[in-house]
């Protein structure tokens, strides 16, 4: 049984997806043992709590210095002994420390296609702000792993999401959770669960 520590910054409908998906038998041979949250307050702890999941908040304005916070991610993480690491709509900037214990181990979703629309200031709805101002006809989501650049690991998934004439960032954003996000992310984790993985270099194989 696979173990797994899922970090959030906000709302949480990518964890929720997970716990629903873990519920109805889609992710097999995995379970959620805490989820992490740099913000307080946010839905993703509601949503841990009516899990009956851990749920703890390492926020950065508990800390002197970003040094310290990273200090205290990594070690809240490792008390878990997660098998995989996912990041949920976690926006913060994993150390590189982080990186190197949970190498290959680190799964994130990003709300474009890589490598469009993605690296530093690309996050949240400002993904989608990008895409409808170049006025790109198909955006979509990447499951990835996470090494030491920004949204440059290997790619596990990808799916692709038609981008409607008269979209906003948020009902784009809206779309691209329930289209791609929320199905390509879950999938990635089954897969992973049951060893279905294997990275060479840059590249991702499934089976």
């Amino acid at each position: 049984m696979l173990n797994i520590v899922v970090c959030v910054s906000g709302g949480g409908t990518n964890l929720q997806a997970i716990i629903d998906k873990i519920n109805n038998g889609e992710i097999s041979n995995a379970k959620i043992v805490g989820v992490i949250s740099n913000n307080y307050g946010v839905k993703a702890l509601e949503r841990a709590a009516s899990a009956g999941i851990d749920a703890k908040v390492v926020s950065p304005k508990d800390f002197a210095s970003r040094e310290e916070f990273n200090d205290a991610l990594l070690k809240t993480v490792k008390e878990y002994e997660p098998g995989l690491v996912v990041l949920a709509g976690f926006l913060v900037n994993i150390p590189e420390a982080f990186v190197k214990e949970f190498k290959e181990k680190i799964i994130n979703i990003h709300p474009s296609l890589i490598p469009s629309f993605c690296g530093v200031g690309y996050y949240g709805l400002k993904v989608h702000e990008a895409v409808l101002k170049r006025g790109v006809k198909v955006t979509g989501a990447t499951a990835h792993f996470v090494d030491e650049g920004t949204d440059t690991g290997p790619i596990i998934l990808q799916k692709a999401v038609y981008v409607e004439p008269d979209d906003t960032p948020k009902t784009l954003q809206q779309r691209v959770m329930e289209q791609a996000e929320w199905e390509i992310l879950p999938l990635a984790i089954d897969h992973f669960a049951n060893n279905r993985l294997h990275v060479t270099g840059s590249k991702v194989t499934i089976g």
